[in-house]
């Protein structure tokens, strides 16, 4: 499409499923002889209203009006937000690329759903969008997750595996010559579960996970859980979380701090697990918000044994949202931004909806 040759200023959103915010980053993506970089522009967070926290953490309740209805208003809430931050930072871009927010994600039975209308966003904004990125995976025998590994191998090559610790932990890494990527297991959305319970949050840099003891009952059980058995492609979804996960921690009864630890080192064993063909030198880049928590890094490394790297705060935090940047100029230009290696798909796609604002 006319306009997107070698740079492209495209702002990504991304909302995940740890409901802590709307992640925005407005980024010039270069593609010079084939390779692409970029230069990351402006980036914040906004963080949701009680009012609308309420409302995506219920969506999954809501009858078929009401959450098309839930559609419209959240992608005119999208709209209004990606307006004021690039008028706030008098920005210039040419596309707004919305990862949407996730209400559905169960690949098995042909469903996804990412809430946020691509053409309220067009509308609010007079610019084009790309946004539900997963529906044409899916609908071609695909998990439609994770989308970032693209992302991964175009921009950060220098680098053996790369870990995003966001609701759940998500890694992609090349294997004869094919990108491979699945979802490991719950991070965020299992530690901000528990932390709940005593009032908070999230555990801050894992202190209270710190001062508790692994229980080795509920960390085998928690290790022997199906999903860990299966082969990829695979992702998860808050559905698996609330039917699988959550009912074992809640039937051991257990103090908060113990449960945290235990569940840290769950998901550095699950992490190290899925490092294969590993050496001693190779390099783990681990971006999301886990990354801040100083407690599970320490696991992953002592558990891993590699060369753990945390970059930037800006990448830490919207790698993602930089990423559905780049999935948005790729949607554009017709290029690949899905691959079946990862997500079992008959074939590769240029996935997304793309709408043309009319303004």
């Amino acid at each position: 499409m006319a306009g997107f040759k070698k740079e492209n200023i495209v702002v990504g959103l991304m909302s995940g499923t740890s409901l802590d915010g709307l992640d925005f980053a407005c980024c010039n993506f270069i593609c010079e002889n084939n390779e692409w970089s970029f230069n990351l522009i402006k980036a914040e967070t906004v963080t949701y209203s009680a009012k609308w926290m309420e409302k995506l953490y219920n969506a999954p309740q809501l009858d078929k009006n009401s959450l098309e209805n839930l559609h419209l208003e959240y992608g005119q809430l999208l709209g209004k937000l990606t307006r004021d931050f690039i008028n706030k930072n008098n920005l210039k871009p040419m596309l707004v690329a919305s990862h949407g927010h996730t209400v559905f994600h169960e690949p098995a039975k042909g469903i996804t759903f990412q809430l946020g209308l691509g053409s309220a966003i067009a509308e609010a904004t007079g610019i084009n969008v790309v946004s539900d990125f997963r529906s044409l995976d899916v609908s071609l025998g695909g998990q439609g997750a994770p989308l970032v590994p693209v992302g991964d191998r175009l921009l950060f090559p220098d680098y053996d595996y790369c870990l995003n610790l966001g609701g759940f932990a998500n890694i992609s890494f090349e294997n004869n010559r094919e990108r491979i990527a699945f979802d490991i297991c719950p991070v965020n959305i299992a530690l901000n579960h528990i932390v709940r319970s005593v009032n908070k949050e999230f555990d801050d840099n894992g202190n209270i996970a710190g001062t508790g003891k692994i229980n080795m009952n509920l960390l085998s059980e928690l290790n022997n859980l199906d999903y860990y058995r299966k082969k990829h492609p695979k992702s998860l979804g808050r559905e698996w979380f609330q039917a699988h996960f959550i009912p074992v921690i809640e039937n051991n009864k257990i103090d908060t701090a113990d449960l945290l630890s235990t569940v840290c080192e769950h998901i550095a064993i699950q992490i190290n697990s899925a490092l294969k063909h590993k050496n001693k030198n190779a390099k783990l880049f681990i971006t999301g918000g886990g990354a801040h928590n100083g407690f599970l890094i320490r696991r992953i490394k002592d558990v891993a044994g590699v060369e753990v790297i945390i970059p930037d705060k800006d990448i830490v935090n919207f790698k993602e949202a930089v990423i559905f940047g780049l999935l948005g100029v790729l949607r554009m230009r017709n290029e690949t931004n899905c691959l079946k290696s990862v997500t079992g798909a008959s074939r590769d796609s240029s996935t997304g909806v793309i709408s043309l604002s009319t303004l």
